[in-house]
């Protein structure tokens, strides 16, 4: 059976969103799966990222139930195209993309990083870094062909001989733990005491495997044998809670946690008091002691105003466009340049240099753990408690939210009726929100949603989630209890506008 990975796109529901491909995980058939990973390893033969011979593809992924078998599927894939699949196991994407990229091989991940389980995803490495936006085209205008009687009507895959995969799980972690046990030797967390929020996040013990090897003392918190959607960029409730009675009860340091596929990371002050991911993405730079950051329009402005950096370039959200962003500041000449995205994924581009003569090898994808330890070595280097590391950037905060189950078409719509071709948006927008901003419209930025600054220099941010069927709300504000009331109370009036 032939058919167009558009075709299938528009069959299936299951489209490319900033992250690879995700959708219901009913959507997500063995068939579609196993298309889509043939299409992925077609491209890369067209544009020659795949050499001659039998070629290796390293597919991991997280713990949520269906990523077992899309994982089984992807491996059939690579089989019947003549690969040899690496069975990474449930291992953090950042651990498979290092040990890929090593070996100049590609890889792909199942994962649906941070939304509930009823979804899942794909996503896809070249052999040298992420699939970049501007290699979708080229992927989903491939056209596969499947092999006759692998399917059932159902697009299950018949069982028979499974794919001759190579397990390699151990390996994974152990090369992406040497990582870090290189770049910081010693026990320079020596005497830490840190909570990792286990949750069900797949690098759960990986990162309490580096917290220990490194010499903090770890408590091991809140493991679930059960999917957890933990979103580092807007925070259940019930984690904000469970991370201050842990504070209160225990002399932490710091709590620290990931999302599904721990790409993301969160860490507390000593008082459990989560950070924003892109405020630990600013004290990763600079601890990192980058002269280049890149990071997307919705980040805290504090990256600019800190003046820590010699340039700060920003994109669209996702981190393809950040990975793009980062090789357009390396070619200008830009020798330390890292990205970070406001969810805290944190992206090195170059080989770093450190103090005492070490190096961090690029890793030019989201990554968790890198933030985890440089905002606990900064302190501990600075001497200070992260919530005094914290004060050291200027008072900038920023909150988010969502409205989830909430159509993309919904969410346009709104956007045209704030901004759209026929409409004068400041006025719009300031009747829309005149009773929570209390100011005037001062610039709209259209780089990624409807960002608006008002007046007095307290933002709103509106974005149609680019992989799931959510409305994002950013704001940032001078206090931490204002941007949060911003951005609860734009949540509140948001529906209202497209009935």
């Amino acid at each position: 059976m032939t058919i167009a990975i558009s075709d299938l796109m528009r069959e299936s529901g299951v489209k490319f969103g900033t992250s690879g491909a995700r959708g219901l995980v009913t959507s997500m058939t063995d068939r579609v799966c196993h298309a889509y990973t043939t299409g992925f390893l077609q491209y890369l033969r067209t544009t020659g990222a795949l050499g001659s011979g039998r070629v290796e593809v390293a597919v991991g992924g997280d713990l949520r139930p269906s990523t077992g078998r899309i994982m089984a599927a992807v491996c059939q894939a690579v089989e019947d195209f003549g690969g040899r699949p690496l069975d990474g196991g449930r291992v953090p994407s950042p651990a498979l993309a290092a040990y890929a990229f090593a070996r100049r091989i590609p890889s792909i991940m199942v994962t649906g990083s941070h939304i509930p389980d009823d979804r899942n995803g794909i996503k896809f490495n070249q052999p040298d870094g992420e699939l970049l936006k501007s290699d979708e085209p080229g992927m989903t205008g491939q056209v596969v062909t499947l092999p006759p009687d692998r399917f059932a009507p159902d697009g299950s895959l018949i069982p028979g001989r499974p794919p001759d995969a190579t397990t390699l799980a151990s390996e994974v972690n152990a090369f992406y733990l040497a990582r870090y046990f290189q770049a910081f030797p010693g026990r320079p967390l020596e005497g830490l005491r840190v909570g990792v929020y286990q949750h069900s996040a797949v690098g759960r013990d990986v990162i309490a495997q580096a917290l220990r090897g490194l010499g903090a003392q770890v408590s091991e918190l809140g493991r679930s044998e059960i999917f957890v959607p933990v979103d580092t960029e807007a925070i259940r409730e019930e984690d904000v809670e469970a991370a201050r009675r842990w504070a209160s009860g225990h002399e932490y340091d710091a709590l620290v946690s990931a999302d599904g596929d721990s790409d993301r990371p969160l860490v507390s002050d000593e008082h459990g008091e989560w950070l924003r991911g892109d405020v630990a993405g600013i004290l990763c730079a600079g601890f990192l002691r980058a002269n280049s950051v890149v990071t997307p329009v919705s980040s805290n402005t504090a990256v600019e105003k800190c003046g820590w950096f010699a340039e700060v370039r920003r994109t669209r959200i996702g981190s393809p466009f950040v990975v793009a962003e980062m090789l357009r500041a390396a070619a200008s000449g830009a020798t330390r340049v890292v990205g970070y995205e406001a969810n805290g994924g944190f992206l090195v581009h170059s080989d770093l240099e450190l103090e005492g003569g070490t190096c961090l090898p690029a890793l030019p994808t989201r990554d968790a753990l890198i933030v985890i330890l440089a905002v606990l070595l900064s302190a501990r280097l600075r001497r200070v408690s992260i919530s005094q590391l914290t004060a050291l950037l200027p008072p900038r905060f920023t909150a988010s939210g969502r409205l989830e189950s909430f159509a993309v078409e919904r969410s346009q719509r709104i956007l045209r009726l704030l901004a759209g071709p026929d409409v004068d948006p400041a006025a719009a927008l300031h009747s829309a929100f005149a009773s929570v901003t209390g100011s005037t419209v001062s610039g709209i930025d259209r780089t990624d949603g409807l960002r608006v600054t008002w007046h007095n220099g307290e933002i709103l941010h509106l974005r149609p989630s680019g992989n799931a069927p959510e409305f994002r709300c950013y704001t940032e504000a001078a206090s931490a209890p204002r941007a949060e009331s911003l951005c609860a109370a734009s949540l509140k009036i948001l529906p209202s506008l497209s009935l």
